[in-house]
């Protein structure tokens, strides 16, 4: 099975509606547990690596290990995107290294914090976008930018968001700025943004409505149906995972994620795309905490990361379940990314032809 573009994993969850996660990868152990459950399920499956995962794994070998997943699972349709990319510079690395998909983050300036105007926003990922459907790779576009609807404030992740109270405004993207965004910049896929954020600490409560604006996604569907909405800092924070934490020596103060329901919402009103990285973390880091927790005198680390590998491996079995993926790796038909390309072109001469 080649390497898969983003815009034709999404166009055939639209046609069968469902909703794909996408896993954001650090580590060997991250990338077993996501692909297990992909196999177990027969799921197709979206690989992220944000800039500070390049990072810290490296290029050389972030570029080589999901090279790997798609050699160990040729029967599966992968897609490798890039999460947050900050500039076109970033997006161009990633797409050298194979990624077949990038978001272009132009609603924060290059420094990754500062709130950008919609013209520069615009300028760069119209240029992330005429750079990559030449090579057959799709585009992720973002407007308004993550924080909490709860307290006004912007988040701060992985070096990515803005910082402090914000006005609410930034928080809760535009419909109609939305449509306008995306006719000018030819993106596949956009990030919008309703009240989700990256980290645990999402919510203090259970949200609703006037914390988490899931009627601004259905406004977004009726203006753009045709265009696929992702959401990013989609974790769930599950309970059990605050738990396992707290139980062995963390200290994680109470917080709620984003329900499952919510998201199952979201996939009904457009959503194609579902953020995930949170929940994976918690479950590594829960896991080994309760390894050394249980064997103090151990210092075997196949040992201690195996538990945290069954856990992400649960984890996701549950989204691609849920989220209605499982079954769907063995009906899609991907195309190449040099067919993708050649996608790309006839559209581009069919719109000039208009």
């Amino acid at each position: 099975m080649p390497l898969i573009s983003l815009r034709q994993l999404l166009d055939h969850a639209a046609e069968q509606n469902y909703g794909m996660p996408a896993f954001n990868v650090t580590n060997l152990e991250t990338l077993q547990g996501v692909m297990q459950a992909a196999e177990e399920t027969r799921s197709p499956v979206i690989l992220q690596a944000s800039q500070s995962a390049r990072r810290y794994c490296d290029d050389t070998f972030i570029g080589h290990l999901f090279q790997a997943a798609i050699e160990r699972y040729p029967h599966i349709p992968i897609c490798v995107h890039q999460d947050h990319g900050s500039s076109l510079a970033i997006c161009i690395a990633a797409m050298d290294l194979g990624f077949s998909s990038v978001m272009m983050d132009g609603s924060l300036e290059a420094d990754q914090k500062t709130p950008s105007s919609f013209d520069y926003n615009v300028s760069v990922t119209r240029g992330a976008v005429r750079e990559a459907h030449a090579r057959g790779v799709s585009v992720e576009g973002e407007i308004g930018v993550l924080g909490s609807l709860e307290s006004g404030t912007g988040e701060k992740e992985d070096g990515h968001g803005i910082e402090g109270v914000v006005d609410k405004s930034l928080l809760l993207t535009d419909p109609d700025q939305a449509a306008q965004f995306v006719a000018m910049t030819g993106v596949d896929a956009l990030a919008v943004a309703v009240g989700t954020s990256h980290g645990a600490y999402k919510f203090t409560r259970k949200p609703t409505g006037d914390i988490l604006a899931m009627d601004v996604i259905e406004a977004m569907h009726a203006k753009l149906p045709n265009t696929h909405l992702v959401m990013h800092g989609a974790s769930t924070v599950p309970d059990d995972l605050q738990q396992l934490i707290n139980d062995n020596g963390g200290n994680i103060p109470s917080t709620f994620g984003v329900p499952l329901e919510e998201v199952e919402c979201g996939i009904r009103s457009g959503v194609r795309k579902i953020n995930i990285d949170t929940d994976l973390r918690m479950a590594i880091t829960g896991s080994l905490r309760k390894y050394f927790q249980d064997h103090p005198d151990s210092f075997d680390i196949r040992a201690a990361m195996k538990p945290g590998v069954a856990r992400i491996k649960a984890l996701c079995v549950e989204r691609f379940e849920r989220f209605g993926c499982a079954g769907q790796s063995e009906v899609i038909k991907a195309l190449s990314l040099v067919e993708m390309k050649k996608h790309y072109t006839n559209a581009a001469v069919a719109e000039r032809a208009r």
